[in-house]
């Protein structure tokens, strides 16, 4: 087999991520309708307000680690100003905390995550993990999976995750765009752009997934565009493809 190379996304490629950014979401809302009970405020209005806040920091910010409790606390204070109750300090640092909370959780890796890396690194592919976000909070799941085993110094870690950011690192690395693969969950920031990018790309869809990852993709692939339904499907599908052309 041809060697490749192979990016890797992180977070609900390889490690659950969204499942706990909806646990911490359950407990902002069961707040927010105690908070404003009386008003009669729908739990779906609170939701898709938050969603659609979260949503526009990130495009304008990129992966901080203040997008997501921000969005908490400015949801909060729509609500507040649109029915006229009046915030407090208190509450928004509760929301704050609260939101920050969700990057003290464990980590904890996807199916056949280890087995397949492992697989992959058998067969002598040139693996690479491109993760979106903050240094600090994505080498604590790099470290606590021993994920350097598998990517050694081969890790870029990007708070914008984009076109610019991938073309980049391909240039960097003097990636052969024909023999190069995009591994991700999200069609936003690892579909679109490797396709983009004219590079090979392999979509996993996320167990639990995030509104912002999911976009209608138009592009015309180069190379080829899979959908599998897991991470142990990836190297029998890259065998297949590379053996058929």
């Amino acid at each position: 087999m041809k060697e490749q190379t192979i990016l890797f996304d992180l977070d609900d490629t390889l490690v659950h991520c969204n499942k706990y950014f909806d646990l911490v979401i359950e407990q902002f809302l069961d707040q927010m309708q105690t908070w404003f009970g009386s008003y009669r405020l729908h739990i779906s209005h609170i939701k898709q307000k938050q969603i659609d806040i979260d949503m526009m920091n990130v495009s304008i910010h990129g992966f901080s680690a203040a997008h997501f409790p921000q969005s908490f606390v400015e949801t909060y204070m729509y609500f507040s100003t649109q029915y006229g109750r009046m915030p407090s300090r208190k509450e928004t640092q509760w929301l704050e905390a609260l939101g920050l909370s969700v990057f003290e959780q464990e980590v904890e890796p996807y199916p056949d995550m280890i087995e397949t890396l492992t697989e992959l690194q058998g067969l002598g592919h040139h693996l690479v993990l491109y993760t979106g976000g903050v240094d600090e909070v994505q080498w604590k799941k790099i470290k606590a999976m021993q994920l350097q085993t598998f990517f050694d110094e081969r890790i870029f870690i990007r708070q914008h995750k984009n076109v610019t950011a991938l073309e980049a690192i391909i240039k960097s690395e003097s990636f052969e765009r024909e023999r190069t693969w995009m591994i991700g969950n999200s069609l936003r920031t690892d579909v679109a752009p490797a396709l983009e990018l004219g590079i090979h790309s392999i979509y996993v869809p996320a167990i639990t997934e995030w509104e912002y990852n999911m976009i209608e993709i138009l592009i015309k692939p180069q190379g080829a565009f899979l959908k599998l339904g897991s991470l142990k499907e990836v190297p029998q599908a890259i065998h297949n493809y590379i053996h058929q052309i």
